[in-house]
């Protein structure tokens, strides 16, 4: 089996092309195309440690690029699309690229599935498609609500993944995650920033009074779940990926700081954003029941595990271009 993986050179890319070359699914594919505009938040040295593995080709280029986007896709059987802008803060400042990337950028790629009779497209998505939820949790059927540009672009490349299964029955699924930590995440993300400024000297700095709260997802059973939603989920159905772990922000900053040793003194309130969703909360049952996900690792032990290869890693996150 052939799979492209959009965006791998990314913080989930990266790690998802990770996991297939080292579990269970290195007996069942055969060549992993990796397809990376490198942005920012992309990087080739993501994938140092995979590059032993000889049927892994990197390929850089833009979703937005149809001709490259057919060249990437040709005879694969799977595509799965990890390609996004992804920061919200950046969706406030800059929406457009936001809506070229992850709308138009999806479409083409569906586009192109299609066009290649691709037996399986799923499109990796978020929790943040629904909104703010003050009790309870969404499931699939919930409403979409996006708060921010980021969101609604996610929302949209959703809508249009799904109208490609129902209008033209291409095999599309589409998975939606709650917040991910690990290595290699970009700076710009809550749990790596607040480490690499402790780390650093400076203060960790939260929106409002850091008590909105967010479900937590270690990226490698984000993965997992991934990976069961391409091989076992059906067509046309969205799978919620969740790390049933919800936690403040500022229960989380605690948490950080008690591992380094420090106080709350550490701790730097900042004005709060626009569009900050107060909660995000998704019930996984569906995927629990279907594919068999349940997430694996412990929540304060991989999250230790993550400030240590911060810690060990600093060259990492130094050399990464803003």
């Amino acid at each position: 089996m052939k799979v492209l993986i959009t965006g791998g050179a990314g913080f989930v890319g990266s790690n998802l092309v990770e996991f297939f070359v080292d579990g269970d699914y290195s007996s069942k594919i055969s060549e992993i195309r990796v397809l990376d505009k490198l942005t920012y938040a992309g990087s080739k040295s993501n994938l140092d440690s995979i590059t032993c593995f000889g049927e892994v080709q990197f390929i850089e280029g833009d979703i937005c690029d149809l001709e490259i986007v057919k060249k990437a896709a040709s005879g694969v059987d799977w595509i799965l699309n990890l390609a996004a802008e992804s920061h919200v803060d950046r969706s406030v400042i800059t929406p457009d690229i936001f809506f070229t990337t992850n709308i138009l950028g999806t479409q083409n790629l569906l586009e192109v599935a299609l066009r290649s009779n691709v037996q399986r497209f799923v499109q990796v998505s978020t929790d943040e498609v629904y909104g703010s939820i003050s009790i309870g949790s969404f499931d699939e059927r919930s409403q979409l609500f996006p708060s921010s540009p980021y969101s609604a672009s996610k929302a949209s490349a959703d809508l249009i993944a799904l109208s490609y299964f129902k209008t033209f029955g291409l095999n599309v699924c589409i998975t939606r995650a709650s917040n991910n930590f690990g290595k290699k995440q970009h700076p710009e993300k809550l749990i790596p920033q607040s480490v690499i400024n402790l780390i650093s000297g400076n203060k960790i700095k939260l929106y409002g009074n850091g008590l909105n709260v967010r479900d937590w997802l270690h990226v490698k059973d984000h993965c997992k779940g991934i990976a069961l939603a391409a091989e076992y989920g059906r067509a046309g159905e969205i799978y919620n990926l969740g790390g049933d772990f919800e936690l403040t922000n500022l229960d989380l900053s605690r948490e950080i700081l008690n591992f380094l040793g420090l106080d709350e003194d550490w701790i730097e309130f900042v004005a709060d954003r626009p569009g900050h969703d107060f909660r995000y909360s998704i019930d996984s049952s569906k995927a629990k029941k279907e594919l068999m996900y349940e997430p694996k690792n412990s929540f304060f032990e991989v999250l230790h595990e993550t400030i240590v290869w911060y810690r060990n890693n600093q060259d990492w996150w130094k050399n990464l271009e803003d």
